[in-house]
Formats: structure tokens, sequence, C-alpha cells
């Protein structure tokens, strides 16, 4: 019986992904920063919650080796934490912006740090990052989110070389507009108070972001991507998923840059 550890479990992707790889008979190893607020996984048997912070080091190294001793091993770790911010760049305030990038790039690198130090002790397992289709390109509003995804979907094209003699997989699923809180209780939105000169801006760019998020598909769908990630053998990096990030990623891959521009700029109407 396979292991998984899911990041960023208590909500939205992360939950999903408990779910999935429960039903697929895996251990589900759920870790969340407050376990004890989590009642819907007590009533599956092959889950079990920890505890874990992905901006504390101590908090992830103590989670993992807990993990390991209570199943053996460690298969797969889906580093699903984040959040998102958006908003005015001009903004946004240097605490904003390392808060941001604090989870959604150093916390997913340090869970990757200490998943390596386990896998290649016991010779292979398989790393699946939860980046974005805006990893690959970019919507307005949405820098500094962009801006960790991006360094994600690097990071991560990088270390696959490094990690690969250890038989450890690195895989991305990068998701489209996914109905979660990411558009509603959990979203930032950074808006100046001192001008008006981007409200007309911010009024086009919102109708469209907030659209996307209510048209969205469910977590469910990425949940199977993830799933369908952790169990390849294959070289493929990056996972697609969800409307419209298949077809986005594949036109941002074919078209001129200006031309690609223009979609965009035309979908939003500025």
């Amino acid at each position: 019986m396979k292991t998984v550890v899911i990041t960023g479990s208590s909500s939205g992707i992360g939950k999903a992904a408990v779910l999935a790889f429960a039903q697929a008979g895996w251990n589900v190893a759920a870790t969340m920063r407050s376990p004890e607020k989590e009642n819907d996984f007590k009533a599956i048997s092959n889950v079990k919650l920890y505890a874990l912070d992905v901006t504390e080091t101590g908090s992830i190294a103590s989670a993992l080796q807990a993990i390991k001793n209570d199943f053996g091993k460690v298969d797969v770790v889906v580093n699903n934490a984040g959040f998102g911010v958006d908003g005015v760049f001009e903004a946004m305030t240097d605490e904003v912006i390392e808060k941001q990038f604090n989870t959604n790039v150093f916390g997913l690198m340090r869970v990757t740090r200490e998943a390596i130090k386990i896998m290649r002790a016991q010779k292979g397992g398989t790393i699946v990052q939860i980046a974005s289709m805006g990893g690959r390109l970019a919507f307005p509003l949405y820098s500094i989110y962009h801006g960790t995804k991006w360094a994600v979907e690097g990071f991560t094209e990088s270390l696959q070389y490094e990690v690969a003699p250890f038989n450890i997989r690195m895989k991305m699923v990068e998701p489209g507009a996914i109905k979660t809180e990411f558009y509603g209780r959990s979203r930032q939105f950074i808006k100046p108070t001192d001008t008006t000169a981007y409200d007309s801006f911010i009024q086009k760019v919102e109708k469209v972001s907030m659209g996307a998020g209510e048209t969205g598909e469910a977590p469910a769908v990425v949940a199977q991507a993830i799933l369908k990630a952790a169990n390849s053998t294959s070289s493929q990096l990056r996972f697609p998923v969800g409307k419209p990030a298949p077809l986005l990623l594949w036109l941002r891959n074919r078209l001129p840059d200006t031309w690609f521009f223009k979609l965009v700029k035309a979908s939003y109407k500025i």
C-alpha cells in the first residue's frame, strides 16, 4: 500500500486530493496547519492527519519524519499548500509580497528538500508540485502570484535533472480556473487607497477574473490529474488540467508574444 503526503489538505484541491487518493487505496498523510479543526477525514481509515506549516522548516521535518515512522516510507509528496494574492502591484507592501513567496515558493522548496532527503535514502519516490497554467502564461492583476508560479515551474524543471539519478520523479500539475476559495474567502485583493487611477482597469479585469472562478471546474478534476501524475512512470513533467488550461497553454506555446497579448487584452476588454 503506497503512502502519499499532501500539504494544504484542509480545503479546495488539497482536500479533493486526499479523498481521491484514499478512494484509490493509498495511505494518505493529510497535512495542514490546524489538523484539530478537520472533521471530514476522521471516518476514513486510511487517512491520518498531521500538523505541518510550510513556512516553518522544523514543522516540515518533524511531520515528514513522523509520517515515515508511521507508514515505513513516503512514496509521493504533493506540494499543494499555497494561496493567491492579486491586485495592483504599486499598492503591494513588502510584507504582502514576502508572504506570497514564502508560502508558494519557499514553502514548496522547503517541503521538496525534506522529501528528497527521505526519497534519496529509500531509493525513489515522486514529488508532485501544484503549479498553475499561470506558471507559463500571465493575466492582468496577478503579477506576484504569477511570479511565484513561474518560479515553481523553473525550479522544478531544473531540479528533475539532479534527482533523476536517485529514481526521484518530479511532476507538475497545472490547473486552469478551478472553483475554490482562491476566488472566495482566501482571496487577498490589493487596491490602492491613495489614488483612483486604476479603478476603471480593475473593474474590467475583475469582471472577467471572477467570472472565470464562478464557472471553473470542481477541485475533484484536479485531484484526478494529481493521482495520474503520482502514478506516472513516464518522463512527462507537466499535466495541464481544467478548462481553459490545456487550450491556453497550447496557444501560448505557438503564438508570437504580440498575438497572445492581444488575445488576453481582448478577453478582458482592456
